[in-house]
């Protein structure tokens, strides 16, 4: 509307962006150009399941409006087939994931992600890949588990300074409320489906977090490293913003 007041926006410009605002119907797609609007991140898109093909089309018509983009579970060739449109993305080996970050500003400490043992890396690394494009700087502390508990205790001066902290762990779980149990900021749980088989694909790791007997820790669902790193940046991003309040 400032752009039309000014005259460098035509009213019938003006239009074609307001009828987007809603959503994009690409057919196989909707697009919701205006997520950022309401969140502090534009939408992302989910690439398993997808096509190249499909990826590609969402990701450039969502980047022609926004100056970030996230595209999580995707492989190097899906990468390599939206390199083409897009050149300054990135791609993130071990989270599976694809980022495009065109802004310039300054990432706000307070976010650290942990993980029990290497296996959860990538769930791990999602979560980590989430909170950073969000605008949060993000600390990494892995292979810490239960089985080699100094480990984890060398790290509790640095994880009682964060604002929030994300726990990712397969097997039985336990590092949630290990964690919780010894910070005063709020635990974010990942169960992964990593581990042999009474684990059940995540499932073992899952009800040990949700019946924590800890106070302070959210789980999320198995292997969701992005709505782990989302709900972290939320909680960091909220807390700054009271603390400069």
């Amino acid at each position: 509307m400032e752009s039309v007041a000014t005259g460098t926006t035509s009213i019938e410009e003006a239009l074609e962006d307001l009828r987007l605002l809603p959503y994009e119907d690409l057919g196989f797609a909707k697009l919701d150009h205006h997520r950022a609007l309401r969140d502090y991140l534009p939408e992302a898109v989910l690439g398993q399941g997808k096509t190249p093909e499909q990826v590609v089309a969402i990701a450039t018509r969502l980047a022609e409006r926004s100056g970030r983009l996230l595209v999580t579970r995707v492989g190097a060739d899906v990468f390599a087939a939206l390199k083409e449109h897009l050149p300054d993305a990135t791609y993130h080996e071990t989270a599976r994931c694809i980022t495009l970050d065109r802004r310039r500003e300054a990432p706000v400490a307070g976010v650290t992600i942990l993980c029990a043992g290497t296996s959860d890396l990538p769930v791990a690394e999602e979560a980590a890949v989430t909170a950073e494009l969000m605008g949060c700087a993000v600390e990494r502390v892995y292979d810490v588990g239960v089985a080699g508990i100094h480990r984890l205790l060398d790290y509790l001066p640095q994880l009682r300074e964060a604002r929030a902290l994300v726990v990712v762990a397969g097997m039985e779980g336990a590092l949630p409320s290990v964690v919780a149990g010894l910070v005063a900021v709020p635990v974010v749980a990942v169960p992964t489906s990593v581990g042999y088989g009474a684990s059940f694909q995540g499932i073992a790791p899952l009800l040990t977090m949700l019946n924590t007997c800890a106070a302070g820790v959210a789980v999320v669902n198995i292997d969701n490293g992005f709505g782990a790193g989302y709900l972290a940046a939320v909680i960091n991003r909220l807390a700054v913003s009271e603390k400069r309040d």
